[in-house]
């Protein structure tokens, strides 16, 4: 076929759009300076309690209030300029993280501020999310998730480490000072370096939230398919426990705030360095085929956590299991290709804020767990129970599609042709 002889695209190709390096930067930005932000108060606050439950609540401040705003303001994305939505959001955040930098602010206010500033992060996400498959082409938007996904891990492993290094040397202040600065960046990159559209569903001005969401249930909901990508996509919650008790985690090994941070770190690595490779080698159908094994691995090695391991097998073990992790491409791609372009916002609202609150959550809850027993065997008990589910959502996604890849194929050339009638603006393919 043409298609097996056809060059690939590459990872040169994406960044040729200059619309996405300035979406890539500003990302870029925005990331860093809010992992910074994250695991500094995380840390102040074992610190000052030195409670494992205070901890993960303060890390799961972070990711709660994503259920309000990806529930009532993703649909923001599709009603609105998604330029618009991205730069509003980051100039509010400013302001919100400039918040916790006046003298003399309380821990508690700190964290309000924290959910505050949380809360506008779905619809910039939504926007962003949505505006990147009008910024590339159908070949070449699994390499920008890629992209994108090995751009998180990077932050992570810088930011996490950086983190608990500065807070260790001095203090949780520069950390803020740095999320907030680079909310501006990022505001000042999309303002000047992403075209202006229109919003895709205009209509008479009114906000319909409500509306909005249940016409985003009934499509993402009622959607057999949709529900299985969905539920892969929720399953970093189990996989990413590490990440929510990593204070506790190291100091039952008797590390610190470096050793926790290094532990945040290494548990992204391993998708980091890897998925690029994988996506760009691995092709679609291949890595549909290849989803649920993958996701089921991703969460079932987390259970060797119960031989009570080492710092450093620790680090390696949380690496191998975000390995796994490249799966979330494949689902993410099905994803995407199976929504209308002006459904894509709150569509992806709905994904994000069941991501983020099931993270949140589990955070919570391994935090609370690990007040009453070792931190190691709450990562080896949520790396089981999340096996057991990927499992079941592996069979129903093979008995759906007996061939892997003749129903997908089918289902994201009708969409991909729905997607080329959708009017975009010069400098879009």
């Amino acid at each position: 076929m043409s298609s097996s002889t056809a060059r690939r695209p590459s990872f040169r190709d994406v960044f040729a759009y200059p619309e996405y390096r300035a979406l890539w930067v500003s990302y870029l930005l925005s990331m860093t300076g809010d992992r910074l932000a994250l695991v500094a108060l995380t840390l102040l606050v074992y610190d000052r309690s030195k409670s494992p439950l205070l901890a993960a609540v303060t890390f799961a401040a972070g990711f709660v209030p994503y259920l309000f705003g990806g529930l009532f303001l993703s649909g923001l994305a599709d009603r609105m300029p998604r330029r618009t939505v991205m730069v509003a959001s980051d100039l509010i955040r400013c302001v919100l993280v400039a918040g916790m930098l006046v003298p003399g602010v309380p821990l508690a206010a700190m964290i309000v501020l924290l959910y505050a500033v949380t809360l506008l992060q779905p619809p910039f996400d939504a926007a962003r999310s949505a505006i990147v498959r009008d910024v590339v082409s159908k070949e070449q938007y699994p390499l920008a998730i890629a992209i994108n996904g090995t751009t998180i891990r990077t932050v992570y492993v810088a930011g996490a480490a950086a983190g608990g290094l500065i807070v260790a040397l001095f203090g949780p202040r520069p950390a803020l000072g740095a999320d907030a600065a680079t909310f501006i960046a990022s505001a000042l990159l999309l303002q000047f370096g992403v075209h202006a559209r229109p919003a895709v569903t205009p209509g008479d001005g009114a906000p319909r939230p409500v509306g909005q969401l249940v016409e985003g249930i009934r499509l993402v909901f009622g959607d057999p398919s949709l529900r299985i990508l969905m539920g892969f996509g929720w399953l970093a919650a189990f996989s990413e426990v590490p990440e929510g008790i990593a204070a506790p985690y190291a100091g039952r090994l008797g590390g610190g705030a470096i050793a926790a941070g290094l532990l945040i770190a290494t548990s992204q690595l391993g998708a980091g360095v890897i998925t690029p490779l994988f996506t760009k080698k691995i092709g679609p159908l291949t890595r549909l085929k290849w989803m649920g094994p993958m996701a089921f691995l991703a969460c079932a090695v987390l259970v060797v956590a119960v031989a009570h391991l080492g710092l450093v097998l620790s680090m390696a073990l949380f690496a191998l299991s975000n390995v796994f992790t490249m799966y979330q491409i494949a689902a993410n791609t099905a994803f995407v290709e199976r929504i209308p372009n002006e459904k894509r916002g709150q569509a992806f609202g709905l994904a994000n804020a069941g991501l983020i609150v099931g993270q949140g959550v589990a955070f919570a809850l391994a935090g609370a767990a690990a007040e009453v027993v070792p931190p190691s065997a709450v990562v080896a008990l949520s790396g089981g129970i999340g096996a057991l589910i990927a499992g079941g959502l592996a069979i129903r996604w093979r008995g759906m599609s007996p061939v892997i890849g003749r129903h997908t194929a089918r289902h994201l050339g009708r969409e991909a042709s729905l997607t080329r009638r959708t009017p975009i603006r010069s400098g879009s393919l």
